[in-house]
């Protein structure tokens, strides 16, 4: 080796380690300001549009911004379809979703309704197939939502109606039937035709009143009222205007629908930079139990309360906020 080539080697070397020392600090920065972007931005808290929803919406937000967090509230959005959209595109980073919801929103898993039905199966698998896609499952509340069909008590006690089964025979006997409900209830396959297919009944366009951005709530007093004619109702099961309405809940003996227990859902990239949120969601969540959720959703439906003015009385109460 001349003396040139022993000057060169050192400081080549010298070069390389220089270079690798830069490339690293380079990308340590942009993880750093990547990280930074996504906690710079208000957190925007996205929510479908029934009282529940609204009610689970503001205990996002209301919990949030408690903690000193920086969110902006759309929990006025849409229904499930305009928030998962919204979800996927960043246009809101965290609402509550159901886990049934799991059968509609991955229908490539081919879920079957024994796993829909366990409510630890069904949140794992949506968490699981979720986690692919970015979206962070937290804690779900320990109730169920499901979708029931309401009647009116005078109905079900006239035709002896307690269960599903007992509207398919009502129905194949002829019996007079028009049930009020959002355009999703109808046409998605894990609500309405879940049931049809599980009780052997089909449902005519003439005995459904389809309403446009419908709520439980608004679909069950046109069944109380006889609204067009109709005797039955779309309905959740922790509505509650089902009893203040007078309004019977149909069993669902055969499992046709799956467990929808409520759950924040969130974009990991925001969870990765705010990972405090699990800790605060997952307490707000567990608070919750059926009855309380019942509560809270005729606060809204029948007393006329806002979903916020709702929520905040309610974390109060629990010492979850200030």
């Amino acid at each position: 080796m001349n003396t040139t080539q022993m000057n060169k080697t050192p400081m080549n070397k010298m070069k390389m380690t220089m270079n690798t020392t830069l490339t690293r600090t380079a990308l340590l920065l942009t993880t750093a300001a990547l990280i930074g972007a996504a906690a710079a931005k208000p957190i925007t808290v996205g929510g479908k549009l029934d009282p529940e929803a609204q009610i689970l919406g503001q205990i996002i937000y209301l919990t949030l911004k408690n903690a000193g967090l920086d969110v902006a509230d759309k929990t006025a959005l849409g229904d499930t379809g305009v928030n998962r959209k919204a979800i996927m595109a960043g246009e809101i980073d965290v609402y509550t979703e159901y886990t049934g919801n799991a059968v509609y929103l991955f229908p490539a898993a081919k879920i079957g309704a024994k796993q829909a039905g366990n409510p630890g199966t069904i949140y794992g698998l949506a968490r699981q197939l979720d986690s692919k896609n970015g979206v962070t499952w937290l804690k779900p509340a320990k109730v169920n939502n499901t979708w029931v069909i309401a009647v009116p008590q005078a109905l079900a006690s006239a035709n002896k109606l307690s269960s599903v089964a007992d509207l398919a025979r009502y129905l194949k006997g002829g019996g007079q039937f028009k049930i009020a409900g959002s355009p999703e209830y109808f046409n998605r396959p894990d609500t309405m035709p879940a049931f049809e297919a599980a009780y052997g009944f089909k449902l005519s366009a003439d005995q459904k009143l389809v309403l446009a951005g419908g709520t439980p709530p608004q679909a069950q007093q046109a069944a109380s009222q006889g609204t067009n004619g109709v005797n039955a109702a779309m309905a959740y099961g922790t509505d509650g205007t089902l009893s203040a309405l007078k309004m019977v809940a149909l069993k669902d003996p055969k499992g046709a629908q799956a467990v929808y227990q409520p759950a924040p859902t969130i974009r990991s990239e925001i969870l990765k930079a705010n990972p405090q949120i699990a800790d605060l969601l997952n307490k707000a969540f567990a608070s919750l139990d059926q009855p309380t959720l019942q509560k809270l959703n005729g606060q809204v439906a029948l007393e006329g309360r806002s979903a916020q003015d709702v929520a905040t009385a309610y974390l109060k109460s629990k010492n979850l906020i200030k």
